[in-house]
């Protein structure tokens, strides 16, 4: 009985043996066929450059031996074009020796010679043609403007310098050697960019007031066929500005009060005013939420360190704040009318998180503090901000001075609303056409004087000398 059992096992060893190997056989992945799934150039493509590279991609890793200029080829006509073939990350370049001829028509092609790393011929061959670009443009490019002009006066100091060209140019060619801003002989710092047709200088610091600089483009720049411009072109201009201390304005009787206003001044909530508040032409009534105490020709408040006055208050307080009005509105078409900015839209309005020095700015739309802003300069130093828009400080953001820098000669002209957010914290002197806000909270050290009505609500408003 044993030695059976033995003949049978020995007889069916072999056929699990053959079984076992079948089965592993079926186990092993089949090789797939290679394809070209991209072509550089397209196929029937047209306006190709001259000095174009054809590239095949293919579906998977080939054998690099078998990519080669015998497998990868390029043809004018019947005339083969020569070559270098190379192979990187499952593309085949070819890279001709010399540019193509213009407005011709190639065939590139790469044949089934080409295998996978698992030997596997490439699918079918593929074929494609393209033609080359008609000409080449062999005029030099021009400059159609520069940005300040030529001999330009009263340049804002955070003006960036620009050229415009006549067509396209080369990046590449457009940078810090050779578009170059000096003044005198002293190099200015700054960075080069190029969009469209237009290079611009962007100098990294303000610059000087009141100084003559100079703006230089050399031959090195050229165009996408590599013609340079026919001369090196430079020119001037002349910066805005005074390198002195800029005047300050006169506020004249309105300097008095640290809150002036024409239409009314209401407050919710408890305020904490240090500083006299008038009111004219309106009456005492158009002032609320302070619980005023009458005296003769002003009033009190436990909420004002000072004294209110309104135009309907004895003798001599109408005749006083006539005069204290009309000074508020002189100061700001002073402010206003000031000449020649240092800065001129800076930051197309938004300010936050900056840090201005002193001078004179300009903007002819709303300007924003979104973010804390520094003020720094001198005890001594002005600052005029015109703002031709209205003026909006975001909630909790500050204003802090440094350097010795006054809140007594910042001044604020502002054709629109101001408005100050919740918490925030507020420097200078406002001189408003029309509404000033303080959101709940806003605290300020200065004087807010509009030519229309103060809104209060539980704000700190402290006068400064």
């Amino acid at each position: 009985m044993k030695v059976q059992k033995v003949l049978i096992a020995l007889i069916m060893l072999p056929l699990l043996i053959f079984t076992s190997c079948d089965q592993d056989k079926n186990d092993d992945p089949v090789p797939t066929q290679p394809t070209v799934s991209s072509i550089v150039p397209a196929h029937n493509s047209t306006g190709v450059a001259i000095n174009t590279t054809l590239q095949f991609t293919f579906s998977e890793a080939m054998d690099p031996a078998t990519i080669n200029s015998t497998t990868v080829t390029l043809n004018q006509g019947s005339t083969a074009v020569d070559g270098i073939v190379t192979f990187s990350d499952k593309t085949a370049t070819f890279t001709p020796t010399a540019n193509l001829l213009f407005n011709t028509q190639y065939t590139g092609s790469v044949s089934v010679a080409a295998k996978s790393l698992a030997g596997i011929a490439l699918e079918t061959e593929v074929v494609i043609n393209f033609t080359t670009m008609v000409s080449v443009d062999a005029t030099a490019p021009l400059i159609v403007s520069t940005s300040p002009l030529s001999n330009a006066t009263d340049v804002t100091r955070n003006k960036n310098v620009s050229i415009t060209f006549n067509e396209a140019m080369d990046p590449l060619t457009l940078n810090n050697t050779t578009f170059t801003l000096k003044q005198g002989t002293t190099a200015v710092a700054g960075t080069v960019t190029y969009t469209g047709t237009i290079a611009t200088f962007s100098s990294t610091a303000n610059l000087a007031a009141n100084k003559s600089y100079t703006a230089t483009i050399t031959t090195g720049a050229k165009d996408l066929t590599g013609n340079a411009l026919a001369s090196a072109t430079s020119w001037d201009f002349t910066t805005g500005g005074s390198s002195a201390v800029l005047a300050s304005v006169d506020l004249g009787g309105a300097g008095n009060y640290v809150i002036l206003a024409k239409t009314a001044i209401n407050n919710s909530s408890t305020s904490a005013i240090t500083g006299h508040l008038a009111l004219s032409p309106a009456a005492t009534s158009y002032i609320t939420g302070l619980a005023l105490v009458d005296f003769t020709g002003y009033a009190t408040s436990s909420q004002v360190t000072g004294n209110v006055y309104a135009a309907d208050m004895a003798d001599p307080t109408p005749v006083t704040l006539t005069t204290a009005v009309n000074n508020m509105i002189t100061a700001y078409n002073d402010a206003a009318g000031r000449p020649s900015p240092d800065f001129l839209e800076l930051a197309t309005g938004n300010i936050g998180g900056m840090t201005l020095t002193s001078g004179l700015y300009k903007w002819t739309s709303t300007v924003t503090i979104p973010a804390d802003l520094t003020l720094t300069g001198g005890a001594e130093d002005v600052w005029i901000f015109q703002i031709d828009g209205d003026l909006t400080q975001s909630a909790a953001v500050a204003i802090t001075l440094e350097g010795g820098a006054q809140a007594k000669n910042i001044f604020w002209q502002i054709a629109g609303e101001a408005t100050f957010g919740s918490t925030s914290h507020f420097e200078g002197n406002i001189l408003s056409m029309t509404g000033i806000t303080f959101l709940t909270g806003a605290s300020m050290n200065g004087r807010a004087l509009a030519q229309t009505a103060v809104i209060l609500d539980s704000n700190t408003i402290t006068k400064v000398e």
